[in-house]
């Protein structure tokens, strides 16, 4: 509990609040709007779709319940606007992919989809509001939310100020040896991987952003991947009074290293962005997103901290 509390007070960044989730809601009764059929709008305009996953089925085998009729977990990336964007702001592994939130409660024929606003995709990645390329994800990702859900009607998310000082995004650097980047990188991200899953955290979706540079011959990167990770006490605690906070989950890990430089860069989006934009107060939700902070931060440290012992 101490280290929970530490963490909390610990911090630099102080978040300003803003309009950063946005919901789209459309009266379903006839259940024709499902999470294929939104896929599908998006996979035809050029998104790349990392998973479209039912967390229904794992709430109720794990706790023995569920509040929705509903509840999807689903990610996607616009490739050609991410491509354009990650050689000269890797940052953008961020939000590749981009979560949504697909959900209708039980005893409600209502369909709601969350995601990001332009002014959230900003804030996390760093990249100005006035990028053309981010603007275009924001853009096309509204755009298709309106044809995948027709007569839907946009709702802007306000639960009032949530000051903190903290850190959006969690970072770590490891400076590789020199003649070995390949085998090390390799070794690390599986040791990464391994140690997510024995801290009850869950691969995703994996997506190799490096692919579209190495596919156009442009060796930018020697490595660029975005891991999403989930943790399903966390999403489960939090959807109870937060159902679209399926806008920030799973979170996207991003691990990459540019060519000719012997730096690893490892970095993701923390629960201070879901805390923070969505005046998150109830205790159980809050003791579950700090835990997994906590363990996150163990477990990059320790990554960090045994590779250089050699």
């Amino acid at each position: 509990m101490k280290k929970i509390v530490a963490l909390w007070l610990l911090g630099m960044f102080t978040i300003l609040f803003a309009h950063d989730v946005q919901i789209i809601s459309v009266d379903n009764k006839d259940g024709k709007i499902t999470p294929k059929t939104i896929e599908e709008v998006f996979k035809s305009n050029g998104f790349y779709i990392s998973d479209n996953r039912d967390m229904n089925t794992p709430f109720t085998k794990q706790f023995g319940q569920t509040d929705f009729k509903v509840y999807n977990l689903f990610t996607a990336y616009h490739s050609q606007s991410v491509k354009n964007l990650a050689k000269e702001y890797p940052n953008i592994g961020l939000l590749t992919p981009m979560s949504m939130s697909i959900y209708t409660k039980k005893g409600e024929s209502k369909l709601y989809v969350s995601s990001l606003t332009l002014d959230a995709m900003a804030k996390i990645t760093g990249i100005s509001a006035t990028n053309k390329d981010l603007q275009n994800i924001a853009k096309i990702t509204k755009s298709l939310l309106e044809r995948a859900i027709p007569n839907g009607k946009w709702e802007t998310i306000d639960y009032g100020v949530s000051p903190m000082e903290k850190e959006l995004v969690t970072k770590m650097n490891i400076t590789l040896k020199d003649g070995q980047w390949k085998e090390d990188s390799e070794s690390l991200i599986e040791e990464f991987e391994g140690n997510i899953e024995m801290q009850g955290f869950v691969q995703a979706g994996y997506n190799n952003i490096d692919y579209y540079f190495k596919e156009a011959g442009d060796n930018s990167f020697d490595l660029f991947v975005s891991e999403s990770i989930c943790k399903l006490p966390v999403i489960y605690a939090v959807a109870k009074t937060r159902p679209e906070a399926g806008a920030f989950a799973p979170c996207s890990v991003m691990i990459y290293k540019k060519h000719n430089d012997n730096v690893m860069y490892v970095a993701y989006p923390n629960v201070y962005n879901w805390i923070s934009s969505l005046t998150i107060v109830d205790k159980e939700s809050l003791k579950q997103l700090l835990e997994a902070q906590a363990k996150m931060e163990v477990i990059l440290y320790n990554l960090k901290s045994d590779y250089n012992k050699f």
